[in-house]
C-alpha cells in the first residue's frame, strides 16, 4: 500500500484563514460533519481545516477524532478537488464511532459538497472490506 503524506501546505491554520472560509463559502451537513467551501482557483491544491468542539469530549477524545478526520482525508487526497479551502467540523458522536463509519460518513458530507466524485460511494473502501472479514 502507498503511503500518501498531507503536508502542512495542505492545511488551513490561521484565525484569519478559517475566518475567511467560515463566512464567505458555502456550507452543507450531515448528521456528523458539517463542511465550508471556498473556492480558490489560483492554489495548485486544496486546504483543510479541522475543527472539533467540545461537546465531543475532552482534549484527549478531540484530539483522537481529529487524527482520525486527518487520516481519512489523507486516504482520499487524490480524489479530493484541488481548487478550495475547505473546514470539517465535527458534530457529536464521532469519538463513538468505528474507523470505518467516520470515513463513510465524511464521504458522504464530502460528496453533498462536491468536493469528491459521486462515484467514490459505489466503492467499497478498504477498511470496509477488511472490518467485515476480521
Amino acid at each position: 500500500m502507498e503511503i500518501i503524506i498531507m503536508r502542512k501546505s495542505y492545511r488551513v491554520k490561521k484565525e484569519a484563514e478559517f475566518q475567511e472560509v467560515f463566512t464567505q463559502g458555502k456550507s452543507c451537513a450531515n448528521r456528523q460533519f458539517v463542511i465550508y467551501v471556498l473556492e480558490k482557483p489560483e492554489q495548485p491544491h486544496f486546504r483543510v481545516g479541522i475543527s472539533v468542539g467540545k461537546k465531543i469530549g475532552n482534549a484527549v477524545e478531540r484530539n483522537w477524532v481529529k487524527r482520525r478526520i486527518r487520516q481519512s482525508l489523507t486516504e482520499l487526497k487524490p480524489q479530493l478537488r484541488a481548487d478550495v479551502d475547505f473546514l470539517v467540523i465535527g458534530r457529536v458522536g464521532l469519538a463513538a464511532m468505528e474507523m470505518h463509519q467516520l470515513k463513510k460518513h465524511l464521504v458522504h458530507a464530502l460528496q453533498v459538497a462536491e468536493l469528491l466524485p459521486e462515484n467514490q460511494s459505489e466503492q467499497k473502501s478498504e477498511d470496509e472490506n477488511y472490518e467485515q472479514k476480521s
